[in-house]
């Protein structure tokens, strides 16, 4: 089945602009751990929008709209979505696509996740269902979008095309996306919005309020140390010049252009700072009075993560670094001034040490290859892709018939393949020796289909010789992937896995080169690449985790573990990727979902090899 048109318009950096003197509907999306871009949903999207036209460098509180996303703030400049009380902050953008098109007629379409709540799709794939759907194309494959799922909208189910789990979708009306006209300057070239009034006086826009004006305090002082311009000749009293902020709120001020030495004034809203030598509670006093008053201008969130690395070595000797996550302040405030706090006391010169997000752990300490060991009770060190090497049938009746019986008297049931009764001819075309009324019955599970339906349904997969049932997922013969060549080694290193403090670690080494495809991969004769490689991946060295490792080399041996595909994470076609073997690639942590502990993994990457055909009853003993 051809792919359906995406509907979609490719966004120009940051704000982005459709062609003159066409409607377009626009989404706005933000970009996720996963390097996926996630749309907001058509409430949130309709306040940005209406912000965007008051103000194109302001702020967009989004907890104004939506309670859920209350400590979220978008900056229309910098585009980035800030969130107040961790300092996360991740990019936005803004996305164009046809008035016809699902955001366009507020169509939604969503999957079951675990908790049984609906999640919305992104919406590129939202916009190819929505497409197929209405040209009433009974499934629809999206490999093509870098996903190994099989959309059947006859069942509305999706289903997992490696591990053939199911899951329901559905669709569902909403109000339709902003539509916009004409085209929309580059934001690099927006003036300034002018604003009238007074500044929103809610809590949350108030403490936005305040934690710009903070950040402000920390460019202002990033420039000093950049350019000099806030140390005179040696000797001198050090002294901070603060530039004043564009006026996107209304209201008086907080940075005014001011210079004094040796002394913190806090009036009228206004700070002048010099010297170092200002106090805690001064600055605590300082930050108390602008979340209070609230009269400040905002212009550019600074309040990512920061790393203030000339300001560590200017820590006078002895003098501990203060983490922003200790301090405390007294009332009930918002967790987000604590970072604040840290933020001011940084800009005016005190010793402040602005906590970083935990970086994972990936890697075990430097290890000689002396206390590098054999893995007990697991021959070798190495193993080396082959090439096909299981039997093939001589061609997919054969295999078809070695796995079936005929069926004298077919039960009036469905055939769950072709979704025609059994006691009906199959809904595929005729094979020469294969009659269309022709009904099997697959000799382990009993499960009863169309032969033709079988025939097709091979023809459809690897054609490697095995047959899945697609009712209980029983495999009939030894499943084979597609890895392209490339080695994996294995062997015991003397450090402890988190959870695991009485054993050592298994350390499996997975290194896979860039090649050509062949013509069991998507692209034949064009080249793959092959990014992150050698993969480390780790287990606990005891019972279970030996017997993982060698249902892992029966599955690296069945060319099971990789598959050239498009990467979920970075989008890139035409990659070596994961395939539906989960692997713990983090030693020391487990930030990433992929490290440990994790008490539950062993036996969920049993069931995961269980589920390709390596299951426990083909070890030996």
């Amino acid at each position: 089945m051809a792919r359906p048109g995406s509907g979609v318009l490719v966004s120009v950096n940051g704000l982005g602009y459709p062609p003159q003197n066409l409607a377009r509907v626009v989404v706005w999306e933000w970009l996720n751990e996963h390097g996926r871009w996630r749309p907001y949903n058509v409430t949130t999207c309709h306040h940005i929008e209406n912000v965007l036209k008051g103000d194109a460098r302001g702020t967009v509180v989004l907890g104004q709209v939506d309670a859920q996303l209350a400590p979220y703030v978008i900056d229309l400049q910098s585009m980035h979505q800030f969130r107040q009380d961790t300092g996360t902050m991740r990019p936005v953008h803004r996305n164009f696509y046809e008035p016809s098109s699902a955001p366009g007629k507020g169509v939604v379409w969503e999957w079951e996740n675990d908790s049984g709540s609906w999640t919305p799709y992104d919406m590129e794939i939202c916009v190819t269902i929505q497409n197929a759907y209405e040209k009433q194309h009974p499934w629809l494959d999206l490999t093509s979008l870098g996903f190994c799922y099989l959309i059947d909208f006859n069942s509305m189910v999706q289903t997992n095309r490696q591990s053939q789990r199911k899951r329901r979708l559905r669709r569902r009306m909403d109000l339709a996306y902003p539509l916009i006209m004409g085209s929309i300057p580059k934001s690099q070239s927006w003036p300034v919005g002018a604003s009238s009034g007074q500044p929103c006086s809610c809590q949350q826009c108030i403490l936005v309020n305040s934690t710009r004006a903070a950040s402000n305090a920390i460019l202002a002082s990033q420039h000093r140390k950049l350019y000099g311009g806030a140390t005179g000749p040696s000797g001198a009293t050090g002294t901070l010049t603060v530039v004043r902020q564009s006026n996107t709120f209304a209201g008086t001020t907080l940075w005014s252009p001011t210079s004094s030495a040796g002394t913190n004034n806090i009036q009228h809203n206004n700070i002048s700072a010099g010297g170092g030598q200002a106090k805690a509670e001064q600055v605590q006093s300082l930050l108390h009075h602008a979340i209070i008053n609230g009269q400040n201008n905002l212009n550019r969130p600074g309040t990512q993560r920061i790393s203030m690395g000339t300001a560590r070595g200017a820590i006078p000797p002895g003098v501990p670094p203060l983490p922003v996550k200790n301090l405390t302040v007294s009332g009930p405030v918002h967790p987000a001034i604590a970072g604040m706090t840290g933020i001011l006391m940084c800009a005016a010169g005190l010793p402040v040490c602005l906590t970083r997000a935990p970086k994972p752990i990936l890697h075990p300490p430097p290890i000689n290859k002396s206390d590098m060991k054999p893995v007990p009770g697991v021959n070798g060190i190495r193993r080396k892709t082959k090439k096909k090497h299981l039997r093939r049938g001589k061609n997919p009746e054969d295999v078809v018939r070695r796995y079936t019986e005929k069926v004298k008297v077919a039960p009036d049931e469905d055939c769950t393949i072709c979704r025609e009764r059994l006691v009906m001819s199959s809904g595929y075309e005729g094979v020469k020796g294969i009659k269309p009324e022709v009904v099997g019955k697959l000799g382990k599970c009993g499960h009863m289909y169309h032969l033709l339906c079988l025939v097709a349904m091979y023809n459809n997969g690897n054609k490697d010789g095995s047959l899945q049932c697609p009712t209980c997922k029983a495999i009939y013969g030894e499943k084979t992937g597609t890895q392209p060549p490339g080695k994996m080694e294995y062997h015991v290193i003397p450090h402890c896995l988190p959870g695991y403090p009485e054993a050592k670690t298994i350390r499996i080494v997975y290194d896979i080169p860039a090649g050509l495809q062949t013509t069991e991969h998507p692209n034949p004769g064009k080249k793959f690449s092959a990014r992150g490689f050698p993969r480390h991946c780790y287990l606990p060295d005891n019972n279970k985790g030996r017997r993982v490792l060698k249902l892992l080399i029966m599955a690296w041996d069945r060319r099971l573990i990789f598959t050239i595909g498009t990467s979920s994470t970075t989008g890139e076609p035409d990659t070596v990727v994961w395939n539906e073997i989960h692997h713990k690639t983090e030693f020391g942590s487990n930030l990433t979902g992929h490290g440990y502990p994790d008490p539950n993994y062993l036996d969920n990457v049993l069931t995961e090899l269980s589920a390709q055909g390596v299951g426990q009853d083909n070890l030996k003993d």
